[in-house]
This record gives C-alpha cells, sequence and structure tokens, in this order.
C-alpha cells in the first residue's frame, strides 16, 4: 500500500476514537492489516502517527488503547512573568505557516513545497553520498564548503552583466537556511533600536528576525511594480534607517515583481543614503511566468546583501543558504555567523551541492515551472468558482503563495479559525504586515500536497465568508 493508506487508517481510527470509551482497546495490527488490505510496516506507521497525536497509547503485551483522560494539575509558571522581563514579549510563539498540519487537513497555510514538488530521489541519493564522503566526520570552514562558495558566486556571476564585476567564491557565506541568515544580518548591519525599512506586507519571517534583533521596523507602501520610492527616500531620510529589507522577485506574500523601472529608482535611492539593500531571494527556483532576476547580480558597490536559499527547493531537511555580501560587512557578517552557529553541517552542504550539480536538477526546475502553473491555476479557480468573494489581488508570475484581499468588513483570524474547523488551514494576513493592515487578507499556498482538493478548500472558505454575512 502507499504512504496515503496509511493516513486512510489514521483517519478512519480518529474517527472511531472520537466516539470510543477511554481505555477502549483498538483492534490488533493484524486485524488492522486484514481490514484495510495493509501491510504490518503501514499500520505500524499509522499506529505512530496516533500516538504522537496523543490519541492512543501502546501498552506492551496488551496492545494499543484510546488514550484515557486525565485531571489536569495545575502548574504555576508565575515566576516566569518576571525572569522574561522582556521585549520578546510581542514575538509570536509560532507562525501560521509552520504550524504542523493533521493528516486528513487540506493545508493552504504553509510556506514549503510538498514532496512531489521536489527533487526527492536525488536528494536522498545525495545524503548518501555525503555520508560516506569525509564530510560525515569533518568540520566545515566558518563560510562554508568552498566548492559551495563557488557555485552560489557563479550562478550570480551568471547574471552579471557586462561591466559589473561578478562576486567571487569568497564574498559567499554559506548559512543554515535563509531565517538563520536574515538574522545575522539583522545583527551584523544594525544597533538594537535602530530603524529598519521593510515593505508592508512583507515576509513574516523578516519581521520576526527584525524583533528579535530589537531593530525599530518603518514600514513603506507598495504597488504592482514594487515598493514606492518616493516613500521610500521619506523613509529613509527621515529615520537615518541604512538598512532596507525587500524581496524583488515574486515577494512573500504578494507574489509581486518589481519592474525595471523600479528596480532604478530603488537602487538610486539606496545609493544616495549610502544605504544597503538586504535581497531576499527566496523564490528564486519558483518562477512560473517569467525568470528571478537578482538586484545583486547589478551591484559591485557593496550596497546589496544577497540572501539566498536552496531550502524550499532542494529539500526542507537540507537547510543550506548563502549571504553574498561585499566589502567590511561581509566580515562582520561572518563574525556572527561564527558566533550563532560555528559552522553549518558539511553533510547538508556537500549534499546541496550533490543536487545542484546533477544534470537533473536543471530539467528539475523546468519541470517545477508548469507543475506550479497549474497548481496556481488550478487554486485561482477554485477560488472564483466556491469563494468570488475573496479578491486574489494578482496573478503572481512565480513564487508559491496566492495573496487575496477579503471583503470589506471581514475578520480574516475568524475566518482561520472557522476555516480550519472545517479542516482546512489557511493563514491570515496580519502576520505579513509590520505596520496597521490596510484592508483583511489571507494567504494561501497553492504548491501544498493533493491540489485534487482545492476545490474542497475553496468551498469551505467561501462557506466561512458567508457566515460572516460578506460573501
Amino acid at each position: 500500500m502507499s504512504e496515503s493508506s496509511a493516513d486512510r487508517i489514521v483517519s478512519e481510527l480518529r474517527s472511531w476514537i472520537s466516539d470510543a470509551a477511554p481505555g477502549a482497546r483498538l483492534p490488533s495490527s493484524r486485524e488492522l492489516a486484514a481490514r484495510f488490505g495493509a501491510s504490518p510496516v503501514t499500520v505500524q506507521k499509522a499506529m505512530h502517527t496516533l500516538v504522537g497525536l496523543g490519541l492512543v497509547e501502546s501498552r506492551p503485551g496488551a496492545g494499543s488503547f484510546v488514550r484515557g483522560g486525565r485531571a489536569p494539575r495545575t502548574l504555576d509558571f508565575g515566576w516566569q512573568t518576571g525572569a522574561l522581563r522582556t521585549a520578546q514579549a510581542r514575538v509570536p510563539a509560532l507562525s501560521t505557516p509552520m504550524r504542523d498540519a493533521a493528516v486528513d487537513a487540506i493545508g493552504l497555510h504553509s510556506g514549503y513545497p510538498a514532496g512531489e514538488l521536489l527533487p526527492e530521489r536525488a536528494v536522498r541519493a545525495a545524503l548518501a553520498r555525503a555520508a560516506r564522503a569525509d564530510a560525515a566526520t569533518s568540520r566545515s570552514a566558518v563560510g562554508g564548503l568552498p566548492e559551495l562558495q563557488a557555485w552560489f558566486a557563479r550562478e550570480l556571476g551568471e547574471r552579471t552583466p557586462a561591466g559589473v564585476t561578478p562576486p567571487a567564491a569568497r564574498d559567499v557565506i554559506v548559512a543554515p537556511g535563509s531565517q538563520s541568515a536574515l538574522s545575522s544580518v539583522f545583527r551584523a548591519l544594525t544597533d538594537p533600536g535602530q530603524p529598519v525599512v521593510m515593505e508592508s506586507p512583507t515576509y513574516w519571517g523578516a519581521i520576526l528576525a527584525a524583533a528579535q534583533a530589537g531593530v525599530r521596523i518603518v514600514p513603506v507602501s507598495g504597488d504592482g511594480e514594487g515598493p514606492d520610492p518616493d516613500d521610500l527616500v521619506r523613509a529613509l531620510a527621515e529615520t537615518g534607517a541604512r538598512v532596507f529589507y525587500a524581496q524583488p522577485n515574486f515577494q512573500n506574500p504578494t507574489g509581486v515583481q518589481w519592474s525595471p523601472a523600479r528596480r532604478e529608482r530603488v537602487m538610486a535611492a539606496v545609493r544616495a543614503h549610502g544605504a544597503f539593500l538586504v535581497e531576499d531571494d527566496w523564490a528564486h527556483d519558483f518562477g512560473i511566468d517569467a525568470d528571478a532576476v537578482p538586484m545583486a547580480a547589478f551591484d559591485d558597490g557593496g550596497h546589496v546583501v544577497y540572501v539566498r536559499s536552496l531550502t524550499k527547493s532542494v529539500s526542507p531537511a537540507v537547510r543550506v543558504a548563502a549571504v553574498i555580501a561585499r566589502g567590511p560587512v561581509r566580515d562582520r557578517i561572518l563574525a556572527d555567523r561564527g558566533a550563532e552557529s560555528m559552522y553549518v553541517s558539511g553533510v547538508l552542504q556537500a549534499a546541496a551541492l550533490d543536487v545542484v550539480l546533477q544534470p537533473a536538477w536543471r530539467s528539475h526546475l523546468r519541470g517545477l515551472r508548469t507543475r506550479l502553473r497549474e497548481r496556481r491555476d488550478l487554486l485561482a479557480a477554485s477560488l472564483a468558482e466556491h469563494a468570488p468573494a475573496l479578491r486574489v489581488e494578482r496573478m503572481p508570475r512565480g513564487g508559491l503563495n496566492l495573496w487575496a484581499r477579503l471583503p470589506d468588513g471581514a475578520d480574516a483570524d475568524r475566518l482561520m479559525r472557522d476555516c480550519e474547523a472545517e479542516g482546512v488551514l489557511i493563514a491570515a494576513g496580519t502576520e505579513w504586515f509590520p505596520a496597521e493592515p490596510p484592508a483583511a487578507f489571507v494567504r494561501l499556498n497553492f504548491s501544498g500536497p493533493d491540489p485534487s482538493r482545492f476545490g474542497d478548500g475553496a468551498a469551505a472558505i467561501g462557506r466561512a465568508l458567508r457566515r460572516q454575512r460578506v460573501g
């Protein structure tokens, strides 16, 4: 049986458990295998899932039983209020896109592609080869594996036009994922209390990293071409900010790709104010109707600090990213990386390099473009049919998400809760705004598992909106 068979066993047993008394004995593994036509391994996997969900407990020699309720003991953690007297209280414990989904849920909330969109076979083979190599028992350099540094530099250099000096391998710092990279960049470029300019809305992880670094976020507005250049100039001039964080390609969450004219005006503003542009190229591998065009490829003056991740496109288990920076800022970021994590696992670096050097990597990305387009269009069509009151702001030319505006008067947080009650997970747009949202939005990921259920998910969203008397 396939992996989905274990999910079916879990789904049916959860339904049975909901009506069973605490302590009730579940059918034996042999009985379950016969009932579902499943192998013992599949049944065991399903039982492990139920145990992990806290629904079942196993008693060696006796079987598996519905977990009984226990009278909770009141715990007093009041002492932590004084011990945690810091500004971190305003940082959310766990963002919605990072939440785990139940096995039978329709997940439109996550920020990661489903496994079938990843080069799974290549990743497994690469990890196996890396585990047999010296990388499995040796320490990596703080800056990263030299061959991987050279690959990141060469990739960006291929987009560098004549007359602009391409980056060197030494300019590359390998980090354990872009989130960790952004944290280092904010710490290296700013001091607590200093301003950092960001688009509004923007990536929730950047907002979180900035909050943890203690910096003050200054939001700027934007439109379908990118950030408002005049608003950016005012923000840099009035606050004295020297850092502008942005995503020029397929912005998360809006999907906007900056127009050529907007790119020129933004870079002119950054250079005029002696500032850094922190370019988060998170969707570099997720072009659909257009390719990503890194701003860093056109800058050799050290103004652009470029962040490029392989985590979403290679595998979420291979958390490898790069920061490309030139001049003294590179040394500052490198020092922070050394203090933060000393170095990145050599096994993960070797595996990531192995995958992107395979001839199949390019063909995988070409196929991925087609599959993302199909999913994007299917989700948009499903929303238009079942939840017409939800307005998709624009069809993104790349990325993984649709950014949709709710009708006036709708409550995004209530919509999220009502959808979850129907087994559909979505993300309210509030987490992507560093300032007050101008309206209510939701972000919907079209790269998640089982696109055949997009229609069911859209129908649940439509019903939830109508219950608010707005859809």
